[in-house]
């Protein structure tokens, strides 16, 4: 039985993982201590007891608050939170902000994430909304504390709260600081719930100690030796490994099932139900080994799409589009229009890869039932097995251990809700673990998409022209961004869907839509910048009225030495903009494009970025560098290739993901902004990663990509009918 030591993850040093505290035992434990709680308004539809209460739960966001932390006798500080830690740093930079506000040592912080029975409830940790959204209410959840402790601090120095100041963990007597009580000490056998009547302000940057230094993550070290524990590394007594039967199309159904050998086997247990069969086993191979023996039946895929069909498919799918933008009118751009230039961007079925699969650890008894998974939606999990088990939603508890990165793709909680269904059924524990193929096959795929741009320039060589629609990428990103008098922005379907357009499941995928968008409006941009004889930097800053767009175009070009030229140069380089998540990122790329094998080697990347007040510098930059390479692999390689619902790429013997020989030199670069409030980090410079390298191909080479992945085969037959833009 694991038993990890806290790494800024647990409640306490030690916890047991496997056996965290109940809220009663949790309150117990800190009963001498100080609690300001946050209180949740539920619609429970009656009492919290009644059965009634299954997947209807639906616990309001706090008007004030999002959080509650506790302060114990020890001086220990600990903060509770929903949100999970998948590789995007909150576990660093959250207590950064409490600690901060609190005005409490960092080392004295520590943190709960994703445990649906002692943190608040969370939306899911998506859409870079942990600082920019949950932030402001963490942060006021440590300004009412430190309040508190004031309040309690003048009774016990015997001094008017006006006179008090707060300092490493202690309240102090700012006309003799040699009368002082740490936080510990005001708490010791007491617990206090208090609410205060004014809510205190937040501190201002200027304030800050503790935010805005770069410093490294808290859990790096537990990771690179190991000693960080996933939901793969916990093990309960009596655990069963389960192997479910996979259909092999998207679409086929179970005709017959045949397990007799399987249950033959020694120690075997076969599970089947209506929508559920597996075997399982206290040994993982020797489950592997009896879904081998499983002899199954499945009628055909209905679906007759493949990967070169789909987009035609897509590009005919009959359903209604809707309008995020529009002003002028687009026959007045038409006319006005003396260049136009139409295209259709093209992007393929990209897949999450995530190297933690999809895991789930059930335990379920007859009214209570606990399961650890890798989620980024762990109140959503609880809900989804709540619904499944038939169990009031308050009787699941779902804890989320570190998740080995999610991307949108563990928004999902298939294997959570299998687990659950496993445990109850051998009534022993049930761990599932996907293997690499079932991850490939299960997982919910960045949409295809096809974008339809129509757009002119006037004989100044101004853009008077845009009219643009998404089908099946998904809205978000496809914001203009430059001015445009004239111009239509729609979209048809979205990430998500609907299900019906797509052979199989589609979802959100980091940045969802954005990197989409991204691709088709700034290569088109760099088109027209080329048919109006400008470069592409000065083109885009004659359409920027932005001034945080502006400041990041410029920033980039300047930090590059940016030398204009108009079309392809002969360079390899190229230049993309863009916003998500209130964040600003220009990024500028440098290739090598070998004409005779289509092969690219992107040899520099530099990228500027405005996301307000950055918290963590250091965590802000490897988010950085984390999006670069990850945009590498969709912008090069990455597709998933498919026909009647068969998956082609189930491994990364085909499914090609960025490796360290292609990472380039990278650049980063934060602008000063701490005066306007923090926005997303996790997703922004993703973005523009397959634009600004299509942009600095046909830079490189004169042959202009319009569809994702740019492999070089696409590359070749681009060469072979090169033309103008």
């Amino acid at each position: 039985m694991n038993s990890p030591t806290s790494s800024g993850h647990g409640a306490f040093p030690a916890t047991d993982l496997m056996h965290p505290p109940t809220r009663r035992e949790f309150l117990s434990r800190v009963g001498a201590g100080l609690m300001i709680w946050v209180v949740l308004r539920r619609d429970l539809s009656g009492a919290e007891s009644e059965s009634a209460v299954k997947s209807t739960y639906r616990p309001e966001l706090p008007k004030d608050f999002n959080a509650f932390l506790s302060i114990g006798e020890d001086g220990r500080i600990t903060c509770f939170t929903g949100k999970i830690e998948m590789g995007q740093g909150p576990i660093t930079s959250l207590p950064q902000m409490l600690a901060d506000e609190l005005d409490a040592p960092l080392d004295q912080v520590d943190i709960v994430m994703g445990d649906t029975e002692l943190c608040p409830y969370d939306q899911g940790t998506w859409g870079s909304l942990t600082t920019r959204a949950f932030g402001p209410h963490w942060r006021a959840a440590a300004a009412e504390a430190r309040a508190v402790l004031i309040e309690l601090g003048a009774v016990a120095l015997s001094v008017p709260a006006a006179r008090l100041i707060t300092r490493d963990g202690m309240v102090i007597d700012s006309q003799n600081p040699s009368r002082a009580i740490s936080y510990g000490a005001i708490t010791k056998g007491k617990r206090i719930e208090r609410h205060l009547s004014v809510t205190p302000d937040l501190k201002k940057p200027s304030e800050f100690k503790i935010v805005g230094k770069p410093l490294l993550r808290r859990d790096s070290r537990d990771k690179v030796t190991g000693k960080a524990h996933f939901t793969g590394d916990l093990r309960l007594p009596g655990m069963l490994y389960a192997k479910v039967l996979r259909p092999p199309a998207h679409g086929a159904k179970l005709l017959h099932v045949d397990c007799s050998a399987a249950c033959s086997m020694a120690g075997v247990t076969v599970v089947q139900q209506p929508d559920l069969v597996a075997v399982l086993h206290a040994m993982p191979d020797v489950a592997e080994a009896a879904l081998d023996k499983v002899k199954a039946e499945f009628s055909p895929s209905a679906s007759t799409l493949d990967d070169r069909t789909i987009y035609k498919h897509l590009a005919d799918y009959r359903l209604p589009a809707r309008v995020f933008s529009e002003s002028g009118d687009l026959a007045s751009g038409r006319k006005a229009a003396v260049k136009r230039l139409d295209a259709v961007y093209l992007n393929a079925y990209v897949a999450h890869a995530a190297m933690e699969p999809h895991t789930a650890l059930a335990e379920v008894g007859e009214k209570k039932a606990t399961v650890w998974a890798s989620t980024q939606n762990p109140f959503g999990a609880r809900e989804e097995i709540a619904k499944a088990l038939d169990l009031p939603i308050l009787d699941v508890r779902v804890i989320t251990p570190f998740v080995g990165g999610g991307f949108g793709g563990k928004s999902a909680n298939g294997q959570a809700v299998e687990a659950a269904l496993l445990s109850k059924a051998t009534g022993k524990p049930v761990q599932v673990m996907w293997s690499r193929e079932e991850e490939f096959f299960n997982d919910t795929f960045r949409p295809a998409a096809v974008v339809n741009v129509s757009a002119g320039i006037d004989a100044s060589g101004r853009m008077v022209l845009w009219d643009y629609e998404d089908r099946f990428g998904g809205s978000r990103g496809s914001e203009l961004i430059y001015t445009v008098a004239d111009h239509r922005i729609s979209a048809v379907g979205d990430f998500w869907g609907p299900r019906e357009a797509h052979p199989f499941a589609v979802g959100a995928w980091r940045a969802p839509g954005c990197n989409t968008n991204a691709f088709a409006r700034e290569s088109h941009v760099s088109r027209l910048a080329e048919l109006a004889g400008a470069d592409p930097v000065e083109f885009r800053l004659r359409h920027l009225s932005d001034p945080r767009a502006r400041r990041v175009l410029e920033a980039a070009s300047n930090a590059w030495d940016w030398k204009p030229a108009v079309g392809s140069s002969g360079r390899g380089l190229g230049v993309a903009i863009g916003m998500d998540s209130g964040t600003y990122v220009a990024t500028i790329a440098e290739v090598a494009v070998d004409r005779s094998t289509g092969h690219v080697q992107v040899k520099r990347v530099l990228c500027a970025q405005e996301m307000g007040l950055v918290i963590n510098p250091e965590g802000a930059k490897m988010q950085m560098e984390g999006c670069i390479t990850m945009g590498l692999g969709y912008a090069l390689t990455e597709e998933i290739h498919f026909n009647a619902g068969v998956i082609h790429d189930t491994n990364f013997d085909s499914y090609d993901l960025p490796r360290f020989s292609w990472v380039p030199k990278m650049e980063t670069i934060l602008l000063d902004a701490e005066n306007d409030p923090p926005q997303g980090g996790g997703e922004p410079a993703i973005i523009v990663m397959g634009a600004v390298l299509a942009n600095a191909i046909y830079d490189a080479c004169g042959a202009r990509l319009l569809e994702l992945p740019m492999t070089p085969v696409r590359i070749k037959n681009a060469l072979a009918k090169t033309t103008p833009a």
